[in-house]
């Protein structure tokens, strides 16, 4: 039987099959070739069509649940669009297969060239983007790679110090005074082969020297580090001039144009280091300001409280007390008393914390069967109410202002 390679075939007919009962895989096949035998003419018989190769392996999936049988039929073609769609309709008229009712549907015709398509569009557009991510650069990019190639290599150390600086610091008058090497490397990138750096922030004796010869311009960062290493070098050297890079920028960092326009803008030593003066006068009286008012920036400590005093009960009060809490007990209740330990009156002590709030400093104590509690020793603070008798307590002596007594206390 013949085969058709996945290669060849140009399309594929995708079929779903419905089967009232159980059927196996070669009862479909059979059924296709069967049913099919002589109905299309001998140029489309399938028998024939498969000998020669023009349709390929019928590939028949099928899955039985509950007495029925359920599946897909698969068939490559290599005929063109109108012999492969009479083929799939052909597919439709088996209406049995084996004993079976059946029903078989054609779902799709798939180009099979289509899905190829699609696959050489994609994978030429990620191999031309490779490629042009990958390409030569053009004339300009190879030239300027090359100038700071030779530029890189032209960097020296210069003096006793060995500074890295550009070749051209001995034969030119005007010198260009920076931080560090990158930027230096930075300067000549972009043409200026009269700079020498520091290496750092302290001024080296190569530098005072070489501004008592010649005229120096400090190219500094734009940040609070610049402006100390200006201050420092314009009071141990003599700097004709000084210009910054823009705020927030290093030297290193900045484009050609930001270079040009910074020096352009530079300002003379002089001038610089009057700023500097002012800027220090500015923090000295802002520091003397604070000096003046630390009560602005610093809270004095806070006092420590009075100590509160409680009153206390005499012998013969704590006798009266118990035998009223005595009396309470079972009783729920609780009874208010003034200060002579006469009955202000009873009530509930479910009712005790909202009577306790009308007091207006009348009640002296508060005796009641229960325990007491913060919620209840917080009334009885606001109320100005002395003590608070209770049958224990959820609270220590010291954490209310309000005399705390239990039967033990007592």
């Amino acid at each position: 039987m013949g085969k058709i390679s996945p290669v060849a075939s140009k399309y594929i007919v995708h079929a779903s099959i419905n089967i009232e009962g159980v059927v196996d895989r070669p009862d479909v096949i059979g059924a296709i070739f069967g049913q099919t035998e002589g109905l299309l003419g001998s140029d489309l018989e399938l028998r024939e069509l498969q000998k020669s190769g023009r349709i390929g392996r019928i590939e028949v999936n099928t899955d039985t649940r509950s007495g029925k049988t359920n599946g897909s039929i698969d068939i490559p073609s290599s005929l063109d669009k109108s012999e492969t769609a009479i083929i799939a309709a052909a597919l439709e008229i088996i209406q049995r297969i084996g004993p079976c009712n059946a029903k078989i549907q054609t779902k799709s015709i798939e180009d099979v060239r289509v899905s190829k398509r699609n696959f050489v569009i994609e994978r030429a557009k990620e191999l031309l983007k490779n490629l042009m991510s990958n390409s030569m650069p053009d004339s300009q990019e190879l030239a300027d790679e090359v100038a700071y190639s030779v530029r890189v290599m032209e960097i020296q150390e210069y003096g006793k110090d060995r500074l890295p600086a550009g070749p051209a610091i001995d034969e030119s008058d005007e010198i260009i005074v920076v931080e560090g090497r990158a930027d230096v490397l930075n300067l000549l990138k972009h043409g200026f082969k009269n700079a020498i750096a520091m290496n750092g922030t302290s001024v080296p004796e190569t530098i005072v020297d070489l501004c008592k010869k010649k005229v120096v311009t400090a190219f500094v960062d734009g940040d609070r580090g610049g402006n100390l290493i200006i201050k420092e070098l314009t009071s141990l050297a003599d700097v004709d001039y000084v210009t910054r890079a823009p705020d927030g920028k290093e030297v290193e960092e900045i484009t050609k144009k930001e270079m040009h326009k910074a020096l352009r803008s530079k300002i003379s030593g002089e001038q610089a280091k009057l700023e500097s003066t002012k800027e220090t006068e500015k923090l000295n009286e802002r520091s003397a300001r604070i000096e003046r008012r630390p009560s602005q920036y610093f809270k004095a400590p806070p006092r420590p409280q009075a100590f509160h005093r409680k009153p206390a009960l005499y012998p013969e009060q704590k006798k009266i007390l118990k035998e009223m809490l005595e009396n309470l007990i079972g009783t729920r209740g609780a009874q208010i008393l003034d200060q002579k330990l006469n009955t202000l009156g009873k009530v509930p002590i479910t009712e005790l914390p909202t009577t306790i709030k009308s007091l207006n400093n009348t009640a002296y104590a508060v005796v009641f069967d229960g325990v007491i509690d913060r919620n209840l020793a917080k009334a009885a603070e606001i109320a100005n109410v002395k003590f608070l008798v209770g049958m224990d307590s959820k609270i220590g002596p010291n954490d209310t202002k309000v005399n705390v007594l239990t039967v033990s206390g007592l």
